[in-house]
């Protein structure tokens, strides 16, 4: 009766249109009151889930990547893109993927990712004879890479959420060869519908112009290099990687690519604000959701019940794998990942699963619930930018859900593809 309490303050709370954050923190109220918690204990977890250092890299990741989202940095890593793939047949779909790559690389977000190369790509890909919702499709499935591929702020996140136990670190580069199956897949299925579809073949460019291009990218790109490499070899922590990334950001976008005004920094700097603000409210009333959870025993209960159903590690893979993919649908990924790690952490462990892989296998998961109706928040950006109807869109996508699912099944059965580079690097 208690976790019905709870979850269902909950759920009726957001179906009658409140949002995720406040939901959560009233039906933390209403549970508290329902078990007599006192109330004093809900809101020092509230601030206690706040008051993490390592929660310092999601304002910082969010700030360079607006910087170089808005500062010329989407446009140029398409041309480098271009340069590299543009001339096969569908040649522009690969270099959509391929950007997107890239710029999930320094931007850790697959909405700011679809914003950014699609409002470049969509529109040129359609001008160039390919199908405006196909276009789409290809830019919104390219940019979950994002949620995999370093600095992911969902990793932060989960690392959060898991209690601190994994190491940002270790998810950043765990994410790395995933991130890198994905785009590859779905670089494989843009090549066949290309074949099949006969799609336009781009033209070689210049051997003069392409270095120029290069090297104009070359500046926007060292962002990866210096958060993975400062990390990796020690010089600083994820949260200086951050800060130091901002910094670097700032530089090149102000004073060598120069597409920016200064006048804009300001509201730059206020839309960053508020994307945090959301974040931190979200982090708080979620600690205070895990709390009482913990009390009333359900991450126990979901594990009895979990187990009930089968002792086999991989049909419970395949259970949790379901259940998020129907979830995924319906909220959105940080609260997601707030609600549901404590509650399957302690399980998949008890059968063997390594939490890293397991970020890995959700990350996938509530990647693909970002281009899920009916709350796809990156299929309703996408939709946006080439002004179509989510239907339309999110058909033009099914080829492109079944490459995903193909590589959340590797994800989840091949745990070497999650854990080996971690181990190797000694994380």
């Amino acid at each position: 009766m208690d976790a019905f309490v709870l979850l269902g303050s909950f759920v009726l709370l957001m179906a009658i249109g409140m949002p995720i954050a406040y939901a959560l923190g009233l039906a933390s109220l209403v549970g508290a009151l329902w078990i007599d918690v006192p109330l004093d204990a809900v809101m020092i977890q509230l601030a206690a889930g706040v008051n993490k250092f390592s929660l310092l890299a999601i304002p910082f990741f969010v700030l360079a990547g607006a910087i170089m989202a808005e500062g010329g940095m989407a446009r140029r890593l398409v041309a480098f893109a271009g340069v590299l793939v543009g001339f096969v047949r569908g040649g522009l779909s690969l270099v959509n993927i391929m950007a997107s790559t890239f710029f999930g690389a320094i931007s850790g977000s697959s909405v700011a990712d679809t914003a950014s190369i699609g409002s470049v790509l969509i529109p040129e890909m359609e001008k160039r004879g390919y199908p405006r919702e196909f276009a789409t499709a290809v830019t919104c499935s390219g940019s979950v890479q994002a949620i995999l591929i370093p600095p992911s702020h969902n990793a932060v996140i989960y690392s959060l959420a898991a209690g601190g136990t994994v190491s940002i670190a270790a998810l950043f580069v765990a994410g790395v060869l995933p991130g890198l199956l994905m785009g590859l897949t779905l670089a494989a299925l843009c090549l066949m519908i290309a074949r099949k579809k006969n799609y336009p073949k781009g033209e070689v460019i210049p051997l003069r112009q392409a270095l120029k291009i290069c090297v104009d990218a070359l500046w926007g790109m060292m962002t990866m290099v210096i958060i993975l490499g400062g990390i990796l070899s020690g010089v600083f922590t994820a949260n200086e990687s951050a800060s130091i990334a901002v910094v670097w950001a700032f530089g090149v976008t102000m004073f060598v690519y120069r597409d920016y005004k200064w006048r804009d920094l300001p509201k730059l700097v206020h839309r960053t604000v508020k994307t945090v603000t959301i974040v931190m409210i979200l982090i708080g009333f979620a600690a205070c959701f895990g709390y009482l959870m913990t009390l009333m025993q359900i991450p126990l209960k979901v594990t009895t019940f979990f187990t009930s159903l089968s002792d086999n590690k991989y049909v419970i893979l395949l259970l949790i794998n379901i259940m998020l993919l129907l979830l995924g649908t319906l909220m959105d990924m940080a609260p997601l990942i707030l609600i549901l790690t404590p509650i399957l952490l302690p399980m998949v462990k008890l059968l063997g699963v390594d939490p890293v892989h397991f970020g890995m296998i959700m990350m996938v998961n509530l990647g693909m619930g970002l281009i899920t109706p009916p709350v796809g928040s990156v299929l309703f950006v996408g939709s946006a930018i080439a002004k179509l109807k989510i239907g339309v869109v999110a058909r033009a996508m099914t080829p492109f859900y079944v490459a995903l699912f193909i590589v959340l099944m590797m994800v989840t059965y091949v745990p070497w593809l999650s854990v080996w580079l971690p181990r190797v690097m000694g994380l």
